[in-house]
């Protein structure tokens, strides 16, 4: 009787691999053996074996394709919220974990992170990134002047529509470093189509050094900065970093002659 359940659990055995092959999930035969003996001593039903099957092809395929979106959003350096020094921000640690569960992007709504320069803006959009990613999100990230001269490149060619069009289809875009350089008449009208595509259907993370007061010197008109910043605020987490620069830490030096103490809000 036992030779015959061992061959029968072999035979089982062979015919998953079979179908986990047609079906190119090739960890459900691993899952299936491991987990065989294991159900069987707990007495599982088939139900609860099956589910448990599953589940760790699922989590595996996640898992594998988490890393291809994170290697395609182009990423300056990968950062995750794990690795954050809290000490230096305790302040936003519980939003930001709020914010790393994911539901602000199922909501369309958008994160502005504030702070002068150092102080974790980039490390903390990145982290989201990764968890966005994670969740299932497409993500890009780059520079506000990067995104410039991409948009700026397909008006050149004629194909700034089917641009935005492309770049709606992704859950999460990321703009790096609003502020350190102000844009010509013509970028700020091309980054503003940017919001307005994304204003109520995709999420964007902003980082920047200057509160928002500072951000028609930036656009070089302050019609357009106040129309952007109603889209961006409308619906948006906006946190606020303080402190010096972890790059000047034991250095001697508290401040930068960039920095001023301002409320993110004026």
């Amino acid at each position: 009787m036992a030779a015959t359940t061992k061959n029968d659990a072999t035979q089982a055995l062979k015919e998953l691999s079979y179908l986990a092959g047609a079906l190119k999930a090739p960890r459900i035969i691993e899952a299936a053996a491991r987990l065989a003996d294991h159900a069987r001593d707990a007495g599982w039903t088939h139900e609860e074996y099956l589910a448990a099957v599953l589940d760790r092809e699922v989590a595996a395929r996640n898992a594998s394709g988490a890393q291809l979106r994170i290697r395609a959003a182009g990423f300056a350096a990968r950062k995750t919220i794990e690795e954050f020094d809290w000490d230096a921000q305790p302040a936003v640690r519980q939003q930001v974990a709020s914010l790393a569960s994911g539901g602000f992007l199922t909501e369309a709504r958008n994160v502005v992170l504030l702070g002068p320069p150092g102080t974790g803006k980039t490390h903390l959009a990145t982290g989201l990134g990764i968890a966005a990613a994670h969740h299932g999100h497409r993500v890009l990230f780059a520079t506000a002047t990067d995104w410039v001269t991409r948009l700026s490149d397909a008006h050149r060619a004629g194909t700034l529509p089917q641009e935005l069009a492309r770049l709606r289809r992704y859950g999460l875009i990321i703009v790096d470093e609003v502020g350190y350089l102000p844009f010509e008449q013509d970028a700020a009208n091309l980054f503003f189509q940017l919001v307005s595509s994304r204003y109520e259907h995709a999420s964007l993370i902003l980082t920047s050094n200057l509160p928002f007061s500072g951000w028609g010197g930036v656009f070089g008109d302050q019609a357009v900065a106040a129309a952007m910043i109603d889209r961006v605020v409308h619906h948006a987490d906006v946190l606020t970093l303080k402190g010096a620069s972890y790059r000047l830490r034991n250095r001697g030096i508290d401040t930068l002659p960039s920095i001023r103490t301002q409320d993110a809000a004026d």
